[in-house]
């Protein structure tokens, strides 16, 4: 899918108009005409234009003034002002005034095509320069989608179906999950909307700005708006918006959300014109949407709008078979940003992990891992380390209870079990309990993976 860039051109001569007109659709960018500042102003308060060609000599009005009052309106808009000759000076003023370039009559279509090709490259570059500004004010450490459970594995496949589509996303799971890092390794695989990725935290903006932040606003829309500002829709532009932590939208914004997702238009505050949002909408909550649909919180057709897809990310205690990698991806990575040689755990520490059911998910596993590195004297992270870290299992998993070891309590000597067949009995049970996952239970029980292949073998379960 390709995004068309919108231009008007404005000028009072119907040749240049029809030229200018005919070069451009055939370039297949979307092209309206105006002869007057009149129409231009009606034009111009209904529809977001990327390029503007306008023409200083208007029959009823300066262009120059019209500049100034489109400018005033601009969110990122860029023009291209038209001069005659002999009106270079003006031409030199609307330069000042932030006009992208001139064209000086007569000119040929080639220039003109060109030049609206660099005026678009410009504001592609405004937007990436906005995009990056926010980007270096949010933390945001590159750490990638992990998992090799099944769960994790069905998540990837549907995620890789998605991409090749344009529909909306929603994506639910406990806090801590990684719901934002699914979203952009959905946005790393799309296949239509290969913009930027921009995040919008719907449970940290304050309501009053909740508009002004989504949409953008034009220069006087509010007291303090002293300049036009553009907003997350418009940074996002042909990429992906992520609607993280949706649920906590208050009701009477959701209605003007809901106008983007179901009709992929805005207007930015203060403005009438309507601007089409050419972003794919990914939206993420650890909230039962239903339940607050029932309980009259949240709205039922914006729901229904945002659940066209849904992906449920279980929770760690579910997916414990992740628990090694996203561990030694957490230790690589903290390991190298702290400077500290660390290589791997003790199987205690492994253990441990297994027994515990992870209430803050992979978020607290992950601060765990740096604290760990942090405070660890070896090169490899120990029991100890785990209680000096301040990790207490306060919270096991029962599933994870102590495997108690099959020797019976007796005098008789005939009833006490030879230690391999204890050994057995132990590594069967510790391999039911991880699914048969056998790399999982070597590292668990502290043996290579050969070891308990041959042991598997020996005893007939290869």
């Amino acid at each position: 899918m390709s995004f068309k860039a919108k231009v008007l051109v404005v000028d009072d001569e119907l040749p240049i108009r029809e030229s200018l007109s005919h070069t451009f659709q055939k370039e297949g960018y979307l092209v309206d005409v105006a002869g007057s500042a009149t129409e231009a102003r009606k034009l111009y308060s209904q529809y977001e234009y990327d390029v503007v060609f306008l023409d200083l000599k208007l029959p009823d009005g300066s262009g120059l003034d019209l500049l100034q009052e489109f400018l005033d309106q601009s969110l990122d808009t860029q023009f291209i002002v038209i001069s005659a000759y002999g009106n270079i000076e003006t031409a030199v003023k609307a330069l000042k005034i932030g006009a992208f370039d001139f064209l000086e009559k007569p000119f040929d279509l080639f220039t003109a095509k060109h030049t609206l090709e660099q005026a678009l490259e410009k504001k592609k570059l405004l937007l990436e320069n906005l995009y990056l500004k926010l980007s270096l004010t949010e933390r945001d450490e590159r750490i990638p989608f992990i998992g090799k459970s099944q769960a994790i594995k069905q998540i990837l496949e549907k995620v890789r179906m998605i991409a090749q589509t344009d529909t909306t996303v929603l994506i639910t799971g406990e806090s801590g999950t990684g719901k934002g890092l699914l979203a952009k390794k959905l946005h790393e695989l799309d296949t239509i909307y290969k913009g930027p990725f921009v995040c919008v935290d719907c449970s940290c903006i304050v309501p009053t700005l909740f508009e002004s932040e989504l949409f953008g606003h034009v220069k006087g829309a509010f007291t303090g708006a002293f300049t036009s500002k553009v907003g997350k829709i418009e940074l996002a532009q042909g990429g992906t918006l992520f609607l993280d932590e949706i649920g906590n939208i208050p009701l009477d914004l959701q209605a003007k959300l809901l106008k983007v997702v179901e009709e992929k238009e805005f207007s930015p505050v203060g403005s009438l014109k309507i601007v089409k949002a050419k972003v794919r909408i990914v939206a993420a909550t650890n909230k039962d949407l239903k339940e607050e649909v029932k309980k009259g919180t949240f709205r039922e057709d914006l729901f229904y709008r945002l659940n066209v897809v849904h992906l449920h990310l279980p929770p760690l205690r579910e997916r414990k078979e992740d628990i090694p990698l996203l561990a030694q991806y957490f230790l690589n990575y903290f390991s190298k940003k702290h400077q500290k040689p660390i290589k791997g755990f003790a199987p205690r520490v492994m253990e441990l992990f297994f027994s515990y059911d992870w209430p803050g998910n992979v978020r607290e596993l992950k601060h765990l891992v740096e604290r760990l590195v942090i405070f660890s004297k070896d090169r490899e992270i120990t029991e100890k380390d785990l209680y000096f870290a301040g990790f207490e299992l306060s919270k096991r998993d029962e599933s994870m209870e102590e495997i108690p070891v099959p020797i019976p309590v007796s005098k008789d000597k005939a009833k006490i079990l030879p230690l391999e067949e204890v050994e057995r009995i132990y590594i069967l049970k510790v391999l039911d309990l991880l699914k048969w996952n056998k790399s999982l239970t070597a590292q668990v029980l502290g043996i290579d993976r050969k070891t308990l292949r041959d042991k598997l073998k020996k005893w007939k379960y290869s």
